[in-house]
């Protein structure tokens, strides 16, 4: 046996891989989870996985029974009313609730759970929405009805009181911090004091999504019985509180037993405990609160009986039935038995213990990790220093990652980089804006800061002004093991931890410009010439190259002119639409004809630049990367032939005119040559790729896999990288040292390395696109500089109007290469 996993199994061998259990964790590994050979998946948080023997006893049970309509009255519609029946039972034993006291609503997810209470709680204007700051989005909408309904809003932050001579009974003391009140309708706010009467509303998450915090749940009873002290002061310490609990990510790994702790209503999500089904989650409710809860829709399903040309209606009586729109999902709600039934194989007890044991490791090998200075690498985000309500943590880990120089690593960087590692994690605040800003330490003033700079959820602006605008979070599951873990932390170890040997490696990521050992002054040593010239017309198709072209303002000519956009507005590139780089084309620059193939086509279509083929006159606006295009669309017949192409609707236009409407200062990302008229390029008007630089890659790769021993080496050529120009003759990445160069005559400015990303990792063989970690995850290991995989450099073309050159412009093969010449 390994000896780190002997010294682990030392320290957390009574918790970890269920010894007592009916299966250890490598025989489930083994038997349930085949499909996670050589994959870690870190995102349980997110969505946990199914079991195949959990799909296998789902799939028996579909293809064995039949499920009617729950609301016939056939034989089968019988069996479907009986499983759902059992299934709401399943589900309030998991939560050890008696259904004298509580009953099962299913719904659509957790969301739909929070959104059902939120629009049918009793709301007044003397009635108060209060919850954590540790609360997912879906809570915090909830915010909106309250407002909407002029009650207020404020969220708390919680800690437990040091003055214990006023606890009560059992309970702890608490205290509340409570941030600003919200109240939309100001004119009428303290019109009268809130009276007993009013019903609020208490929310807080079992466990932080964020940080992994499991709040006491004897908060339930804290706001519910001693709310006047522990509000003292506020405008609502009295009334009546209910407290609802989301539960969704906390269940899994924590009992919830509401015969102890008795919350009104309590929100799940069945994937976030067993992985399947998608789409199915339930509101656990108590009676009296649910008889409180105020609907105004009806559907089938929901009444008992209706007129349609008149304004009756009468509702059913049942507390399921009242609030389950339309039919349920039945076939799904039959299906979680197969996961409550794996669960109860385990017991929560143990999944709590093995997925802690396997925190705790991750956490304190986390915290050992230092750069060869003595510099901290992983900063942890939790708060043991606080007495905040907590009743341990859960197994959660966020994080962030620091250079050397105490800076910032990107965590979408550190995402990129572990996908290529086969880890599969989640970056960003994860839904959970407070605690994001809690534990990052982020003011009102940095989030609107961040939104002006353009920061939105779900994109790459991870660093702004020098702090990070999110956090990497690995969450483990019952199936996650120590080599999960193991591999996670070794990969943390060799991509961003500075060792006294890794010195140089450190600081080429530093400096793009020094990437090469050797100055400008030997770039010539060999002499560089122009190798090739290729022309991509349309965006993501295949090029065609030329032994001479044209220069327009736009770069080469007619590069990137058209794409393909689908009828739902989407522009299709590569990425999603794979299948593109098998469309051909080539242009007849006499005739003024582009040309397209594609193996689905059995005609080859030909489009004349002259002709009236476009559409009317005014052509369709739209946007790409922060610059607003103006496309000619084309006819019926052209569309047809490219919707038949890449099997989806979609058609074809041109770019007529195109602007940016972004400045530079607020260009992130994408954003980067906003000097120069564009046509649908990403970045640039030209990417230049140097033939020596690829040949120093392939050996790289040759070399990682003949000390991996997996196989036969992975070798590209420089069209895996979409390149218009190619070059050859000098040093590898001699080019990165370049500000500009001169082609024969004609003038360019560098703007910098190419930020790859894994399109190049896709590769056409025999018709069919396949798609590996390599080349990006070897360019990663050397050629990574503050969160980017450089690889080739970006060009502007000077015009004519620049500096003096030709006014007919043309780029020929063989050209000599002159850097820095101007």
């Amino acid at each position: 046996m390994d000896p780190d996993k002997e010294e682990f199994l030392k320290e957390f061998g009574a918790d970890y891989g269920y010894p007592n259990g009916p299966k250890t964790i490598d025989e489930i590994r083994a038997t349930e989870f085949k499909r996670l050979n050589g994959l870690v998946y870190l995102d349980h948080a997110g969505a946990t996985l199914y079991s195949e023997l959990q799909m296998e006893a789902v799939f028996k049970d579909l293809a064995t029974n039949v499920y009617g309509n729950p609301h016939s009255q056939s034989d089968s519609s019988f069996a479907t009313y009986d499983i759902v029946r059992e299934a709401r039972q399943q589900v309030l034993d998991y939560f050890n609730a008696s259904p004298k006291d509580y009953k099962c609503i299913f719904t659509s997810g957790a969301t739909a759970a929070l959104k059902l209470v939120g629009e049918a709680f009793p709301w007044s204007h003397q009635s108060c929405f209060m919850y954590t700051m540790e609360n997912h989005n879906s809570v915090l909408g909830i915010r909106e009805y309250a407002l909407s309904q002029g009650s207020a809003a404020f969220a708390i932050d919680i800690e437990e009181s040091m003055d214990h001579e006023v606890s009560r009974g059992n309970l702890m003391s608490v205290k509340v911090s409570q941030h600003q009140i919200q109240k939309r309708n100001e004119a009428r706010f303290f019109e009268k004091e809130p009276t007993g009467g009013a019903y609020n509303l208490f929310a807080f998450p079992s466990e932080c999504n964020f940080s992994g915090l499991r709040f006491s749940l004897d908060l339930v009873k804290i706001i519910k019985e001693d709310s006047e002290r522990i509000l003292e002061g506020s405008p609502f310490c009295s009334g009546r509180w209910m407290v609802l609990i989301d539960a969704a990510k906390g269940c899994a790994t924590q009992t919830l037993d509401l015969s102890k702790h008795p919350a009104d209503f309590v929100v799940i999500s069945f994937y976030k405990l067993f992985g399947y089904p998608t789409g199915l989650g339930a509101l656990i409710a108590r009676n009296d609160a649910a008889k409180l809860l105020k609907k105004t829709y009806f559907s089938g399903g929901t009444v008992a009986a209706s007129i349609a040309d008149t304004d009756f209606i009468k509702r059913r009586e049942e507390i399921e039935e009242l609030f389950e729109d339309g039919t349920t999902s039945f076939l799904s709600i039959a299906s979680i038995r197969h996961g409550f039934k794996m669960l109860n194989s385990l017991t929560t007890p143990s999944i709590s213990r093995h997925t802690a044991s396997l925190t705790t490791y991750v956490r304190k090998m986390l915290l050992g990790l230092k750069h060869e200075n003595g510099v901290s690498v992983c900063t942890l985000y939790r708060s043991d220093n606080v007495k905040v309500v907590c009743h341990g943590w859960g197994p959660i880990i966020s994080f962030n990652l620091r250079r050397p120089d105490g800076s910032w690593f990107g965590y979408r960087e550190v995402e990129k980089l572990a996908s290529l590692s086969q880890i599969q994690l989640r970056t960003g605040c994860f839904c959970n804006p407070g605690a994001c800003a809690k534990y990052l330490g982020l003011s009102h003033s940095d989030l609107l800061s961040n939104i002006e700079a353009g920061h939105v959820c779900w994109d790459d602006y991870d660093v702004v002004n020098g702090k990070p605008a999110g956090a990497v979070r690995v969450s483990f599951g019952y199936m996650s093991t120590y080599e999960d873990a193991k591999k996670f932390i070794d990969f943390v170890r060799t991509s961003f931890v500075s060792l006294p040997n890794q010195i140089g490696r450190y600081h080429l990521r530093e400096k793009p410009s020094s990437f090469p050992d050797e100055g400008p002054g030997k770039l010539l040593a060999g002499g560089v010439c122009l190798k090739s010239i290729t022309i991509y017309p349309i965006k993501s198709c295949a090029g065609f190259s030329a032994a001479s072209w044209p220069l327009s303002s736009t770069g080469l000519q007619y590069d990137r002119e058209w794409l393909l956009k689908s009828l739902t507005g989407d522009i299709l590139t590569q990425k999603k639409v794979p299948e593109m780089c098998l469309i051909s084309t080539s242009i007849d620059l006499h005739q003024g004809i582009l040309f397209v193939e594609s193996p689905r086509c059995k005609e080859r279509l030909q489009i004349n630049f002259k002709s009236n083929i476009c559409n009317g006159s005014t052509g369709e606006d739209f946007h790409i990367h922060g610059q607003r295009y103006q496309g000619r669309s084309y006819n019926n017949e052209v569309n047809i032939w490219f919707s038949q192409a890449v099997g989806r609707p979609c058609c074809l236009l041109r770019c007529s005119m195109s602007s940016y409407y972004l400045n530079n200062s607020r260009c992130v990302g994408m954003c980067r040559d906003v000097q120069s008229r564009l046509n649908f390029v990403n970045e640039a008007q030209f990417l230049l790729i140097s033939k020596e630089s690829v040949s120093d890659l392939n050996d790289r790769l040759s070399s990682n896999m003949k000390n991996s021993a997996l196989g036969v080496a992975v070798q590209v050529n420089p069209m895996r990288f979409r390149p218009n120009l190619v070059i050859s003759g000098g040093e590898p990445y001699a080019e990165d040292g370049w500000r500009n160069l001169k082609i024969g005559d004609n003038c360019f400015t560098s703007l910098g390395g190419c930020n790859r990303c894994q399109m190049i990792n896709l590769v056409n063989e025999g018709g069919q696109m396949q798609k590996s970690n390599e080349p990006l995850a070897t360019l990663a290991s050397y050629r990574r500089v503050k969160g980017k995989i450089l690889f080739g450099i970006l060009l502007r073309y000077q015009t004519a109007d620049e500096v003096e050159q030709e006014t007919n412009p043309w780029l020929q093969v063989g050209q000599e290469i002159h850097p820095n010449s101007f």
